[in-house]
């Protein structure tokens, strides 16, 4: 703007009108008047209009056809080009440049998405891998074409509105009429100015599935399905609506102890990518592996091996936990529909498709319907015109008005059955039938014709009469015909939470100086304590009494006198610590078991009553609730009659950490000698197996499978014919759902009935497990095989229901299975569980009932509100000692590891 043209601030602000310049362009010439636009209001409008360009024009997508503009014109330009063979992808993208008023870089992009998602577009050559991340080979190199979906699904021009292209040369679709729940089945990605897009891909046959449950009237619920695989949990997903959240894992399975092979990789991540996260997460000492092998083919293949003495069901956890083997996906079900962004749940976009198929699906059988009219109209006018010999009377016609009216007026007599009235147009047809075809016109022929389209009308009208169950019909057609091989691939799982300290390897070291009270990992003169990670929380035990659980640092001051130092695990209460303490400078002494629950971090907590000058005279810390013996020795003192007695901590109830413990003698006590290490007092560790997130808890989540400790083992079986027996650790990680899981015993008799693959028949076997830590077949290994249904009865019953047959062949079969086959080795082929044809199977009450000590595990009974065989790790003798708590409380607190005991000597 030039100097003439200054104004303050007020005038700026209120000046919308042009303003007069009388200057001369660049070429001399007089401008005159100009709209002069304040720059402030250049940006205010031209960002706008910017924003609502980006937003309507490329990065959101449209809800009806489920595409964003370039892949509108990418799919309008295959068309175009479509003679059922392959086009170069620089050709298409050429092609599409009519359309389409950005760069080609954009359009190939585009397109090679498109290609890579295996719905419209049938592909040759290398278009990348979604897998590895590799990108495509160039334009080139590489062709495509419609696949036959496309071409029967989106394209209809009859029914296609239009608009100018950017350049007014060519027309293009405002929308293309997808009679399918495109969006979802494709997802979509994209940012514009001030919001964006994410919309995650759904099964194809799912989709088609839910569209066919709305239309009948039926509540439904759809979730992603990704091309990649891997677990999934939806929980969180919300409809796909902002604020949902969606949890991704990797497949990951145990090959042996020290290879985990992954062979799912989550949705958003590549090979490359993971491996990398993998590294990363090694280097930082999360995780310990000796190296990572990637076989990625066709398929996913990434071996990691172990380091030594490293869990692999822990290592699956750390890698859930610290790589992007585990991934989080906010969805935003952002579209245009009308010209303006909406957010919408997905199920509310799949109603919204539904309901638009339906109506393009009444579109094309009303075009159909006017078209079948307009043939039977003109093949009855053509046979009228013929057989009544209508082209006679034209012969003495002189002008061609003459002609017309001649036509007409011969027509006169049928015109009350047309569903029209006969015009201009329909005569002058009928002066185009040339005298070859008069000649040669076949009444009976005609008649067959007419017949045809009068079946095709009576049809289209019965679809129109019935819209919906013709729309259901389309669906179930589209599933039918394309639905082959598009399986979900993702499995849908209910995830548990993973503690990060739990699970992370101890990569540093902790030390002490417990004089001067500093602990820490960068202390490496000092007394070694235990390995740990960097992420741990340590707990720690001072003479005076107090407890204070606190980070792991390189070095940090945590109260002089230590006594006890050890990394503090939660929700672990089968760590109890046993103490005896003197209340007060001179006073009496306490004893006192329990265990630490429910801290705040950096705070100290009073284990005494909290007198001036009280002390800790004896303390141990036991993993597995030991309960010791030790003898206490008073000082001498005249007319003591008894100046050494011994404790059993056994006798003492379990309290909390607040609690002031029994009185256990008023004399002062002079030293404490161990005299027996004693025995764990918990009971055995009650074990549930929860069926949806498939892991083990002491949660009572799902079904109980026993009562266990010391080297008791749990023996899972799987529908694959695997089986295995591990131990009972709370990470140990199951694929699928086990059809057996419980306590291992190997006087146990198994009755699996398979089907083998090979033979096509069905088998029943019978054997006892053997003790293995690798996974073993009980079936035979053809990849058709698979096993039906087990049975741990001693003497179980099988009813055999056949397929019918002859009249002499039974419907069914009762098996006496002890009977009928013998207990064999685990490699035995079994028997063949009957000579015809079989249906299905199912077990009866067995004749002899099963001994108590074969009998499964039963969930304990409830008992004051708790269940029996809960994993109470508080139990106590009978008659012990009440405890004597005026002051303290027994309240829930967190735990701790490590075994030790400290002895004061007080002379």
């Amino acid at each position: 703007m030039d100097e003439n043209n200054n104004h303050t601030p007020e005038e700026e602000k209120n000046q919308d009108t042009p303003q007069p310049s009388d200057q001369e362009n660049q070429h001399g010439e007089s401008v005159g008047t100009d709209n002069v636009t304040k720059i402030s209001g250049m940006y205010q409008d031209w960002f706008l209009d910017y924003a609502s360009y980006v937003i309507l024009e490329r990065a959101v997508p449209e809800i009806r056809d489920g595409l964003k503009p370039v892949q509108r014109r990418i799919m309008h330009s295959m068309k175009d080009l479509d003679d059922g063979r392959y086009n170069k992808v620089a050709n298409i993208i050429g092609h599409t440049m009519k359309y389409h008023p950005h760069g080609d870089a954009a359009i190939g992009d585009a397109l090679v998405q498109l290609g890579q998602k295996d719905i419209l577009i049938d592909t040759q050559g290398n278009w990348g891998n979604i897998l590895t991340g590799d990108s495509s080979a160039a334009p080139r190199y590489i062709e495509a074409r419609l696949s036959k979906f496309a071409l029967e699904v989106v394209f209809y021009p009859k029914i296609t509105k239009w608009k100018n292209s950017y350049d007014g040369r060519n027309k293009e679709p405002i929308s293309l009429p997808v009679k399918f729940p495109l969006l979802l089945a494709q997802g979509v990605e994209g940012i514009a100015v001030g919001l964006a897009s994410k919309i995650l891909p759904h099964n194809f046959n799912e989709l088609l599935d839910a569209s066919v449950a709305y239309l009948k009237g039926e509540e439904v619920e759809i979730l992603p399905d990704f091309p990649s695989g891997g677990h999934a949990d939806f929980s969180r997903y919300n409809d796909g609506l902002r604020g949902g959240k969606v949890r991704v894992r990797a497949k990951i399975s145990i090959q042996d102890k020290k290879t985990l092979v992954i062979t799912e990789i989550p949705f958003g991540t590549t090979t490359v990518s993971l491996i990398d996260s993998i590294v990363n997460a090694n280097e930082k000492g999360k995780i310990k592996i000796k190296k990572i092998e990637d076989n990625t083919a066709r398929n996913v293949e990434i071996l990691v091996h172990l380091g030594p003495n490293i869990s692999p069901d822990q290592a699956i956890d750390a890698l859930y936990a610290f790589t992007d083997c585990e991934v989080s996906i906010s969805p935003n079900c952002c579209v245009i529909e009308g010209n303006k962004p909406r957010f919408l749940g997905v199920t509310e976009i799949l109603k919204i498709s539904a309901d638009h198929t339906v109506n393009l699906l009444k579109k094309e059988l009303e075009l159909e319907k006017s078209e079948l009219l307009e043939q039977l109209l003109f093949s009855s006018l053509e046979k009228i015109f013929i057989e009544n010999r209508i082209y006679h009377d034209i012969e003495e016609c002189e002008t061609w008005e003459s002609v017309i009216e001649t036509i007409d007026k011969g027509l006169d007599p049928f015109k009350k059955d047309f569903y029209r009235e006969i015009d201009r147009d329909d005569i002058l047809r009928l002066t185009e039938i040339k005298i070859k075809r008069i000649s040669k016109f076949d009444t009976f022929k005609a008649d067959e014709i007419m017949k045809g389209l009068e079946e095709k009308l009576k049809e289209v009208n019965k679809h129109l009469n019935n819209l919906v169950d013709y729309a259901i019909a389309w669906f179930l057609k589209i599933k039918e015909k394309y639905g082959k091989g598009r399986e979900r691939k993702t499995e849908i799982r209910s995830f548990e939470n993973i503690e990060a300290t739990r699970v992370a390897v101890a990569n540093v070291k902790l030390y002490v100086n417990r004089k001067e009270g500093f602990a820490g990992t960068s202390m490496k003169k000092d007394e070694f304590v235990c390995d740990c990670s960097d992420i741990d929380d340590i707990i720690v035990f001072r003479s005076d009494g107090t407890v204070l659980v606190t980070k792991v640092d390189d070095k940090s001051f945590v109260g002089k006198d230590i006594i006890h130092i050890a990394v503090f695990e939660k929700n672990d209460d089968r760590t109890i610590y046993n103490m005896i303490y003197m209340d007060g400078a001179n006073g009496p002494a306490y004893m006192k078991r329990f265990y630490v629950k429910g801290v705040t971090r950096d705070k100290e907590y009073d284990l005494t009553k909290g007198k001036k000058g009280s002390r800790v005279l004896y303390f141990t810390a036991n993993p597995n609730g030991e309960a010791e013996k030790v003898a206490i020795h008073l000082r001498y003192k005249p007319k003591l009659k008894k100046p050494i007695f011994e404790l059993d901590f056994s006798e003492l109830a379990i309290k909390g950490r607040g609690a002031g413990g029994n009185l256990l003698t008023r004399h002062q006590i002079r030293k404490i000698v161990l005299k027996d290490q004693g025995v764990s007092t918990l009971s055995a560790l009650k074990l549930w197996f929860d069926e949806n997130v498939l892991r083990l808890n002491v949660d009572k989540r799902g079904k109980f499978i026993g009562s266990y400790k010391g080297d008791d083992k749990i023996i899972s079986l799987f529908p694959s014919g695997n089986y295995r027996t591990m131990g009972y650790e709370l990470s140990a990680h199951f694929e699928v759902n086990p059809m057996l899981i419980e306590k291992f015993n190997p006087d146990r008799i198994i009755t699996a009935v398979y089907y083998d693959g090979e033979s096509g028949h069905y088998y029943i076997k019978r054997f006892q497990p053997e003790f293995t830590e690798k996974f073993v077949n009980v079936i035979s290994e053809h990849e058709n095989s698979r096993l039906i249904t087990l049975s741990v009865a001693r003497y179980p019953q099988l009813q055999v229901n056949l397929v019918p047959g002859g009249k002499k062949q039974k419907n069914e079969e009762e098996i006496n299975v002890d009977e009928f086959i013998g207990v064999k080795g685990i490699k035995a082929k079994g028997k063949r569980l009957s000579s015809y044809e079989v249906e299905s199977v199912e077990w009866l009450e067995p004749l002899t009932p099963d001994p108590t000590d074969d009998a499964p595990a039963e969930e304990p009974e409830e008992e004051n509100g708790e269940a029996a065989g809960e994993n109470n790790s508080h139990d106590t003798k009978p008659g012990a000692p009440t405890g004597v708590n005026k002051d303290g409380d027994d309240d829930d607190d967190d735990d701790l590891p490590g075994k030790k005991q400290i002895t004061l000597d007080f002379e």
